[in-house]
C-alpha cells in the first residue's frame, strides 16, 4: 500500500518474501513452528517459576537464568507469531508502525539478553575465581540493579534508532526479504543514502563484539582457573556450573555474529532465513534443554513445580 504524493510514493506497508506460499508447503512448516514456540513459552516459563518458587534456588546464579528466561519467552513473541500468521496467510504483510515496534522489542530484548549474559558471565567469573568474597561481593541488592540494568540498557539504547528511522522516506519497493522487521533489510528500502546502512552495520557490529569479548575474556579466564584445581572432582563440579552458560552464550552470539557481523557479504535467501531462524528460533528453543537437562537442582525444582509434594502424601500412607 502507498500514499500517492506528487513524485512520491510512500510506502505503509510491507511485504515478507521469506516465507514459501502455501501451494510450495507453507503449511508444513506452520506446525513445527508452533510446537517450538509453546515449548519455548511453557519449557521458559517452567524454569522461571521453579526457580521463583524453590528458596533452595534464591542464588545470584539461579536468579539470573529466571530472569534470561522470562526475557526469553517475550523475545520471541515479538517475531514468532507473527511468523505463524504469515505460513497461513495469503498476504504477508506488515504495517510500517508494526514493522517498527517489532524490530524495537525483538532487538531491544536481545540487548537486554546479550547484557544479561554478560552479567552471567562475571558471575560465575567471580563464583570460580574469587569464591570467598563471592555472598559478599553479588549481594541480593547488586543482583538485582544488574538484571534491572540490562533491562534499562536494552530497551532504551535503541529508542534513538528506531525513532530516526521511523524518519526517513520509504517510496520505493515495500519488499522485505527476510522473515522478519531488521535493520538492513528495511534500510535498504528507504529513498535515503545507502552509507547509513554501513555505519548502522559499525554500529550493531562493535556492540555485538565488545559484549563478545567480555564474555569470553571472563570465560578464559574462568577455565584457565578451573584447570588449575588439583581434584579432578572439583574441576568436574566447576566445569559443571559454567557449561550450560557457555553453551547458550555459543549459541546465541555464534548466530547473532554470523548475521550481524557479515558487512558487505550477501548470503542466499535460505540461509538468510535459516541464520535468522536460529538465534529467533532454535537458540530460545534450545536454552530450556541447556539450562534444565544437565542440572539437577533445576530438574528437582521443576519436578516440584509439576508435581507438588502434597500430592503424593495420601492419607493413610
Amino acid at each position: 500500500m502507498r500514499i500517492q504524493g506528487a513524485n512520491l510514493s510512500a510506502v505503509m506497508e510491507f511485504v515478507f518474501t521469506g516465507f514459501p506460499q502455501l501451494q510450495d508447503g507453507g503449511l508444513l512448516y506452520f506446525f513445527p513452528l508452533l510446537f517450538i514456540y509453546a515449548f519455548v513459552v511453557v519449557g521458559n516459563l517452567l524454569i522461571f517459576f521453579a526457580v521463583r518458587m524453590d528458596a533452595r534456588l534464591h542464588n545470584p546464579m539461579y536468579n539470573f537464568i529466571s530472569t534470561f528466561s522470562f526475557l526469553e519467552v517475550w523475545y520471541t513473541t515479538a517475531t514468532i507469531p507473527k511468523m505463524l500468521s504469515n505460513l497461513i496467510s495469503e498476504k504477508k504483510t506488515i504495517s510500517m508502525t508494526g514493522c517498527l515496534l517489532q524490530m524495537y522489542f525483538f532487538h531491544s530484548l536481545g540487548n537486554t539478553e546479550g547484557a544479561l549474559l554478560t552479567v552471567m558471565a562475571i558471575d560465575r567469573y567471580v563464583a570460580i575465581c574469587n569464591p570467598l568474597r563471592y555472598l559478599t561481593i553479588m549481594t541480593p541488592r547488586l543482583c538485582a540493579q544488574l538484571s534491572a540494568g540490562s533491562c534499562i540498557f536494552g530497551l532504551l539504547i535503541l529508542l534513538p534508532e528506531i525513532v530516526w528511522i521511523s524518519t526517513l522516506p520509504f517510496c520505493g519497493p515495500n519488499q522485505i526479504h527476510q522473515i522478519f522487521c531488521d535493520f538492513t533489510p528495511l534500510l535498504r528500502l528507504a529513498c535515503t543514502d545507502a552509507s547509513v546502512i554501513l555505519v548502522q552495520d559499525v554500529i550493531h557490529a562493535l556492540a555485538i563484539l565488545i559484549t563478545g569479548l567480555i564474555i569470553s575474556l571472563s570465560y578464559i579466564r574462568i577455565v584457565t582457573v578451573i584447570l588449575g584445581i588439583p581434584s579432578a572432582e572439583g574441576r568436574k563440579k566447576a566445569f559443571s556450573t559454567c557449561a550450560a552458560h557457555i553453551a547458550v552464550f555459543l549459541l546465541f552470539f555464534g548466530s547473532v555474529a554470523l548475521m550481524y557481523l557479515r558487512f558487505s557479504a550477501t548470503y542466499t535467501p535460505f540461509w538468510d532465513a535459516a541464520i535468522a531462524l536460529t538465534f529467533s528460533v532454535l537458540s530460545p528453543f534450545f536454552n530450556p534443554i541447556i539450562y534444565s537437562l544437565r542440572n539437577k537442582d533445576m530438574k528437582d525444582a521443576i519436578k516440584k513445580l509439576l508435581c507438588p509434594q502434597k500430592v503424593f502424601n495420601v492419607p493413610g500412607r
